[in-house]
C-alpha cells in the first residue's frame, strides 16, 4: 500500500528498517505537539512509559510511515490486536487477535513531526488505516486519543466515549480520551 496526498506526503507500510527513525520521531512529536495539553512531567513520563515503537504493529504490516521531502514526517497504524495503546515498553503479555465480526479494530500510535502538523499527514495515515481495517473485515474503530490528537479524530467522525487518565508506572496519570467510530459508510 502506498499513496501520495496533495501535500506530497507519501504513506507506505513501515518496515523494520524504519524503526531507528521512528524512535527519533516519536519523542520529537510528543515534546513538540503536547505542550499546552500536558505538563512537562506528563510528557516525559509518557515518552518513557507509553509512547514508543510497537514492533508488533510493524511485524503485522499494520503500521504506516509518511515521507515527504526525503524525511519521515509521520507514522501511525491500526491493529487487529487487543492492545489499545502503548509501545513495546508497555507489553508484558501476549497480544491476542480481535474478531473483526465482533471487535473494533484499534487505531494506534499516531505521531507527526512538529513542522508537519496540520498539513494532512495525520489525515493521510488515518485514511490508510481505515481502508486497511475495512479491507480486513472490521466494521468499527476504537482508539485512546491523546489530548492533542482529539481534534483530528473528531474531524474524521470519531466520538468521545470516555475521558480518563492512564496510570503510568511512576504514578503519573496521563489524560486520554477513548473514541470510536463506524467504518461502514463513512470517510475519510
Amino acid at each position: 500500500m502506498e499513496a501520495v496526498n496533495t501535500s506530497g506526503v507519501r504513506v507506505r507500510v513501515a518496515t523494520e528498517a524504519d524503526v531507528p527513525a521512528l524512535r527519533t520521531l516519536i519523542p520529537e512529536s510528543v515534546r513538540g505537539l503536547s505542550r499546552g495539553f500536558y505538563s512537562e512531567a506528563e510528557i516525559e513520563s509518557a515518552i518513557e512509559h507509553v509512547f514508543g515503537v510497537d514492533s508488533q504493529l510493524v511485524a503485522d504490516g499494520t503500521y504506516f510511515a509518511a515521507d515527504a521531502e526525503g524525511t519521515l514526517v509521520g507514522c501511525g497504524g491500526w491493529s487487529r490486536r487487543r492492545t489499545l495503546y502503548g509501545g513495546d515498553q508497555m507489553k508484558a503479555d501476549e497480544d491476542p487477535l480481535l474478531d473483526p465480526g465482533r471487535d473494533p479494530a484499534r487505531i494506534r500510535a499516531f505521531f507527526v513531526r512538529p513542522g508537519w502538523a496540520r498539513r494532512g499527514v495525520g489525515a493521510a495515515i488515518l485514511k490508510a488505516c481505515v481502508d486497511a481495517a475495512r479491507d480486513a473485515g472490521f466494521h468499527e474503530l476504537e482508539l485512546a486519543a491523546t489530548l492533542p490528537g482529539v481534534p483530528l479524530y473528531a474531524a474524521f467522525g470519531f466520538e468521545a466515549r470516555e475521558r480518563t487518565a492512564a496510570p503510568l508506572p511512576d504514578g503519573t496519570r496521563l489524560p486520554i480520551v477513548r473514541m470510536t467510530r463506524s467504518i461502514d459508510g463513512r470517510g475519510p
